[in-house]
């Protein structure tokens, strides 16, 4: 938490409570600041978790930061000085457009191969489908019809952009994994799941 206040003085912050078993609730309400929301659900899922959070944002832009801190969230800057510069555009936090030699190579390959895929479906041009850094314009992120309660939450926040016609633009982030013993969770059967969330959609007649 006091990173990510640190990083985002005057945002609000909105923590999602996913039904922990353990003091996590506590701390959050004790360490909020008065801008910032708490919430707390039954447990879910990231996507459900998500899902909760974009309906009670307000801000004019909404960004994703996992709790993990995988991602540094004093990045968030760039994203949203990418934004600035081309409104209406969502902007994703690239791990593959500069060095990031921490990346598990299974990850990696999984990644780009959903990556591809999309790119495929879509006639985009990302590099990183999977990234969990993204930003977007809330009025745009609140039309979209996200339903997943997984990880393939994020093939829908990356694959909906493109079918609504929302520009999407990358800029350069770090990246510093969590090993398994940490408590990382996405497995090969969560790319198998994207990959069937990315045709399904492309199927649909979905539009904005």
């Amino acid at each position: 938490m006091a990173a990510l206040s640190a990083a985002l003085p005057e945002s609000q912050i909105i923590y999602v409570d996913d039904g922990s078993a353990d003091s996590s609730l506590q701390i959050l309400k004790a360490d909020a600041r008065p801008q910032d929301l708490v919430l707390t659900k039954k447990n879910g899922g990231k996507g459900s978790a998500i899902r909760e959070a974009i309906r009670h944002s307000a801000g004019t832009y909404t960004v994703i930061q996992d709790a993990d801190l995988e991602y540094d969230p004093f990045e968030i800057k760039d994203l949203l000085s990418e934004a600035q510069k081309h409104p209406g555009a969502a902007v994703f936090g690239s791990r593959f457009l500069k060095k990031n030699p921490n990346i598990y190579p299974l990850f990696l390959i999984g990644n780009k191969v959903l990556t591809w895929i999309i790119n495929l479906l879509f006639r985009s041009h990302l590099t990183d489908s999977y990234t969990c850094f993204k930003l977007f314009p809330t009025e745009a992120l609140k039309k979209f019809p996200l339903k997943a309660d997984g990880f393939d939450l994020e093939v829908e926040l990356s694959v909906y952009p493109l079918k609504f016609g929302v520009p999407i633009r990358e800029v350069p982030i770090s990246y510093h994994p969590r090993s398994f013993a940490e408590g990382k969770k996405i497995s090969w059967r969560d790319a198998l799941k994207g990959i069937f969330t990315a045709l399904k959609i492309r199927l649909s007649k979905t539009r904005n």
